[in-house]
């Protein structure tokens, strides 16, 4: 008998777990904030590099705000009931304030609650996936940060237009992802007045990446990877075909090129975390309302090129490119 109640307890915890998506718990304390501390729900809808530095900027504002915080940190694992499970356990916490670490994360929390603040990054059209009514003025329970600067998704075709040969681009992004069908359509628009087109390919988790990425052989003259957080997770396999078969592999942020990727117009991740973590300290200790706060461009945008990776996927490095880049080895 205390066998099975041990068994039955095993299963409800690992029921709770799955549920729950994989969390962590852990306090940031500042001296001479008194006796205060705030709670906040991180809710992050996959677990990649550019992500967690935008966790990292962000819990860092904090501290350079003196703020005693608590943080209960929730992965969704690509799972988006996880998602909504953890959106509403954070309400049911009552939590101070939703740090949403993505789009769907975003997404999830806002439809949870209308009481608890909710600050974002990582969202690459706030006013597309109706999460503030205009940059400029929220209007509502939520604010934040974007990871699409406007200059970005023009820049990078404008190049690839100029310097690369051919004028397929491949393109392999999560359909379901509101802020991935967002990119798409800038990258189209941002084609007019070129022969470029697009060659897309649909996937709805990270296990499909390696066949998409492998059905662009033969089809496509390079391959641009926009800020899909499906595709970024896997982001590894589509730099091996890139490499295998010498399609220059253009990605939409700075920490894709570390990984592998040839070039980006970027910015840090971490410094998008870090202005909604100032943010939040706003919200949390009472000075601004988030609807007071307007939501935010990335301030800094650079093109990135990875000298390996372009040796790599046959990329010979153009003299113009130095007065217009940074490199990596």
């Amino acid at each position: 008998m205390k066998k099975g109640i041990q068994r039955m307890a095993i299963l409800l915890s690992a029921s709770f777990l799955l549920l729950g998506g994989c969390g962590a718990k852990e306090t940031s304390k500042n001296e001479g904030e008194g006796t205060k501390t705030y709670k906040i729900g991180v809710t992050q809808i996959v677990e990649h590099p550019s992500l967690d530095a935008a966790f990292k900027g962000f819990k860092q504002a904090l501290k350079d705000k003196g703020l005693s915080i608590s943080y209960d940190v929730q992965i969704a694992q690509g799972d988006m009931n996880n998602n909504q499970t953890i959106a509403n356990n954070f309400v049911s916490d009552n939590v101070d304030l939703i740090f949403a670490n993505s789009t769907p994360s975003a997404q999830a929390a806002l439809n949870a609650t209308k009481d608890i603040p909710t600050v974002f990054t990582s969202v690459t059209d706030p006013v597309g996936a109706q999460l503030v009514q205009s940059m400029e003025k929220p209007g509502g329970n939520a604010t934040g940060t974007t990871d699409t600067h406007p200059d970005a998704i023009p820049k990078t075709v404008q190049f690839i237009d100029k310097y690369i040969k051919g004028n397929r681009i491949g393109m392999i992004y999560n359909s379901g992802e509101q802020n991935s069908v967002a990119q798409v359509d800038v990258v189209k628009k941002a084609m007019k007045g070129t022969d470029l087109k697009i060659v897309p390919v649909s996937v709805s988790t990270s296990a499909e990446v390696k066949q998409a990425a492998e059905s662009l052989v033969g089809k496509a003259d390079c391959i641009y990877i926009i800020t899909d957080n499906t595709v970024v997770s896997a982001l590894e396999s589509v730099i091996q075909v890139a490499s295998d078969h010498d399609l220059p592999l253009f990605v939409g942020e700075l920490d894709s090129v570390k990984r592998g990727g040839f070039a980006a117009y970027g910015f840090d991740y971490y410094d998008i975390g870090y202005e909604a973590g100032e943010m939040a300290a706003e919200i949390l200790t009472g000075k601004k309302k988030p609807a007071d706060l307007p939501a935010q461009y990335p301030q800094k945008l650079k093109l990135l090129i990875n000298k390996k990776a372009a040796k790599e996927m046959g990329v010979k490095l153009n003299p113009e490119w130095d007065s217009i880049a940074e490199y990596i080895e």
